[in-house]
């Protein structure tokens, strides 16, 4: 008899299976998004999960319905990341083999953590889809078994698992906000809420560079986007799944997106008011209560992952310095004599700015000794400052022209 999934059954025997082998994630509660939003806003930190990421749930579930001549085989998937750690993780647990292909441009501590539970990788292909089409090609080859990452429903299954949890912690939750690349964990979370408690809207947060989900719901039916741009890694597909596109169809409520610019933000956000590292796909739940238009609502935002790698951390942080005028870059024209630069330092250090670089172009003139550019690069405590030091340098006669910045 062939398993059922994606129902009440389904879903109860699955957060059984998947306690084994994940974290407790419960609710927290956020004054600074509650404040932001109008609302009461709780986050579910999936982040704080054994591999990093919700998806362990999926894949663990999926391994254990599977036979044991399926798992002696070997597994195999295709992943960005998050998939891939908790197919290594489950392959580890239930002692087979596991090979992962990801794409060559997945960040290296997703990489590196897949391969400390065990897992052969491969870096195949520039996106997820070319990365998945090998990974079944080979499984064909190898005679591997094939674990999708999210359309399967068994995956998507292990994924409601979180929606059980929020349901159980918050009974009263108004609105869950999920994440969307493929689909599985909106999927699963939609259709357990809607199972338990009808009046549940659960709402799916695309990154408007990889907006795949949005386009099939337009044309009523799964459809590939041409490209997929987008600093949201694990949302970067191209295509939804087709087996749960049904399930969507019926269960999510909406889909927001989310541009990148408004994840360098709710990056920072989230490191100064709860001091937790969340991926750019994880953020997408936080940055979409922007876009949310109710007030003193029961709002739970899934953080599906916290896999990101020390320099898109440091590229992230200063963008979005760079975002709240934190630091910026002017340009003043001096004459070329002794004083003139402590002057010109005199000044902004009155205002409290903080110089982290200058640059002394003395051919930007003829005559040196009537002009010099000096450009300069300083930290601020945000728009404001920013805007008291430019006008302290305009009442002491110069003439400050904001510029590209420069680090």
């Amino acid at each position: 008899m062939t398993k059922e999934f994606l129902t009440l059954e389904a879903f109860e025997d699955a957060c059984e299976t998947v306690s084994i082998v994940t974290n407790e994630t419960k609710l927290v509660p956020s004054e600074y998004f509650s404040r932001q939003s109008g609302n009461k806003v709780y986050l579910k930190p999936e982040n704080m999960q054994k591999t990093g990421a919700y998806k362990i749930r999926g894949a663990y579930y999926k391994m254990s319905t599977m036979t044991d001549e399926e798992r002696e085989r070997g597994v195999i998937t295709a992943s960005a990341g998050n998939h891939a750690q908790g197919v290594a993780y489950g392959a580890r647990a239930f002692g087979c083999r596991a090979v992962i292909v990801m794409p060559t441009t997945t960040p290296l501590i997703k990489v590196n953590r897949t391969k400390s539970y065990g897992a052969e990788v491969i870096l195949k292909g520039d996106v997820f889809d070319e990365s998945a089409a090998y990974a079944m090609k080979l499984a064909q080859e190898k005679g591997y078994t094939y674990i999708p990452p999210f359309d399967d429903l068994a995956v998507a299954t292990g994924q409601g698992t979180i929606a059980m949890e929020i349901i159980k912690e918050l009974p009263l939750v108004d609105y869950i906000l999920v994440p969307v690349g493929g689909g599985g964990l909106a999927t699963g979370v939609s259709t357990l809420a809607k199972l338990l408690n009808p009046k549940i809207r659960v709402i799916g947060v695309e990154p408007s560079g990889a907006a795949c989900l949005t386009a099939s719901f337009k044309a009523g039916k799964p459809v590939t986007v041409p490209t997929v741009n987008t600093i949201a890694d694990g949302t970067a597909v191209k295509t939804p799944g087709s087996l749960i596109f049904p399930y969507l169809q019926k269960n999510l409520d909406d889909i927001i997106l989310v541009d990148d610019d408004e994840l360098i933000v709710a990056f920072l956000d989230m490191v100064e008011n709860h001091k937790m590292i969340v991926e750019n796909s994880g953020l997408l739940s936080v940055a979409a209560l922007k876009h949310l238009d109710v007030k003193n609502k029961k709002i739970v935002c899934v953080l599906s992952g916290g896999n990101m790698d020390v320099i898109t951390m440091s590229s992230v942080v200063q963008n979005g310095l760079i975002q709240r005028d934190r630091i910026f870059t002017i340009s003043v024209l001096l004459p070329d004599k002794p004083g003139a630069l402590v002057d010109v330092a005199a000044v902004i250090a009155k205002q409290q700015g903080n110089v982290i670089r200058l640059q002394h172009n003395q051919f930007v003139n003829i005559n040196r000794s009537a002009a010099v550019k000096l450009t300069i690069t300083l930290e601020a405590f945000g728009t404001e400052h920013k805007q008291k030091i430019i006008k302290a340098l305009r009442d002491h006669g110069y003439d400050p022209k904001e510029e590209d910045i420069q680090m």
